[in-house]
C-alpha cells in the first residue's frame, strides 16, 4: 500500500503523479470550450453588430422588419449580458432536458452556452468598433457606389476588427476562467476535474494550487499569442511615405520613379 504524503510538496507531487491525466483532460476541455466558444461568439457578435448598425433605407416595409430584428437582438443582448452564465447554463441545459425531452452532450451544451453568452458581449464590442471608424469612410464608399454590405465587408470591418482585437483576446481569457461555472451541469472541465480529485483525499488546498497554476499558464500563453496576432494585424512599424499622387502615373503627367536613380532626377 502506498504511503500517504504529509508535507505540502509531497502532496503536490503525489497528486501530479497519480492524477495528471485528469488534470490534463480537464485543461484540454477547458481550452476546447473557450477557443471554440470565443470563435463562435465573435461570429455571432459580428453578425449582430453589423445588423444593429444597418441604416434606414427608403423602403418603409424593409425598415419595419429591420426595426423588429434590431429589437429582438437588443433583447438577446440585454438578457445574456444581464444574467450570470451559471444561471444561463442551468436554465438552458435542464430546460432542454425537462421540457424539450432532449438530453444534449454536456461538452457540446457548454460550448453552445458560452458561445451565446460571448456573442452578446461581442455584439456591443463590434458595434463600438464600427462606430469608431470615421463617418467619412462610409460616405466615401457610398459615393463610389458601394452598398451597405460592400462598405462593411471591404472598408469598415477590416479596420473595426483590428480595433477590437484586444477585446476579443480579453473575452478568450475570460472564457478560459468562466468555463468553471459549467461544473453545475457536470461538464468535465479543469475546475470539475480538480474538485473531483480534491474530494478523494481531501487535499483541497494542494489540488487547487495545481489548478490555479494551470489556469495561469493557459491565460498567459493565450495573451502572448494574441499580442503576436495584434502586431501582425497592425503591420510593420516602418513604411514609405507617399509623396506623389500615383494616379498621375497613368495620366502621363509624370514618369514612374527610377529606383536606381538615388537623386530622384527625371
Amino acid at each position: 500500500m502506498q504511503e500517504m504524503p504529509h508535507t505540502y510538496w509531497e502532496k503536490i507531487v503525489f497528486l501530479l503523479q497519480n492524477y495528471w491525466p485528469s488534470f490534463l483532460s480537464g485543461a484540454g476541455n477547458t481550452l476546447l470550450i473557450a477557443v471554440v466558444a470565443t470563435a463562435a461568439g465573435v461570429i455571432i457578435g459580428l453578425l449582430v453588430g453589423v445588423i444593429m448598425t444597418v441604416p434606414d433605407g427608403r423602403n418603409k416595409i424593409a425598415n419595419f422588419f429591420i426595426w423588429i430584428i434590431k429589437k429582438l437582438l437588443y433583447i438577446y443582448i440585454e438578457v445574456f449580458r444581464g444574467t450570470p452564465m451559471m444561471v444561463q447554463a442551468m436554465f438552458m441545459y435542464f430546460g432542454s432536458v425537462m421540457y424539450l425531452g432532449y438530453n444534449p452532450n454536456r461538452l457540446l451544451a457548454g460550448i453552445v452556452i458560452v458561445s451565446i453568452n460571448t456573442g452578446a458581449y461581442m455584439a456591443e464590442t463590434v458595434r463600438g468598433g464600427i462606430i469608431s471608424i470615421d463617418d467619412g469612410q462610409t460616405e466615401g464608399a457610398k459615393a463610389i457606389g458601394m452598398t451597405h454590405t460592400q462598405t462593411m465587408m471591404n472598408v469598415i470591418m477590416p479596420q473595426a476588427l483590428r480595433n477590437i482585437m484586444p477585446q476579443i483576446g480579453n473575452n478568450l481569457i475570460i472564457n478560459i476562467k468562466d468555463t468553471s461555472v459549467l461544473n453545475v451541469i457536470s461538464v468535465t472541465e479543469l475546475y470539475f476535474a480538480g474538485k473531483s480529485v480534491a474530494g478523494i483525499y481531501l487535499f483541497t488546498f494542494e489540488t487547487f494550487t495545481i489548478i490555479s497554476v494551470m489556469y495561469l499558464i493557459m491565460t498567459v500563453t493565450c495573451a502572448k499569442l494574441l499580442r503576436i496576432m495584434e502586431k501582425r494585424m497592425s503591420g510593420s512599424d516602418s513604411y514609405d511615405l507617399a509623396t506623389q499622387d500615383t494616379l498621375a502615373y497613368t495620366s502621363g503627367m509624370t514618369n514612374f520613379p527610377d529606383k536606381n536613380n538615388k537623386r530622384g532626377d527625371r
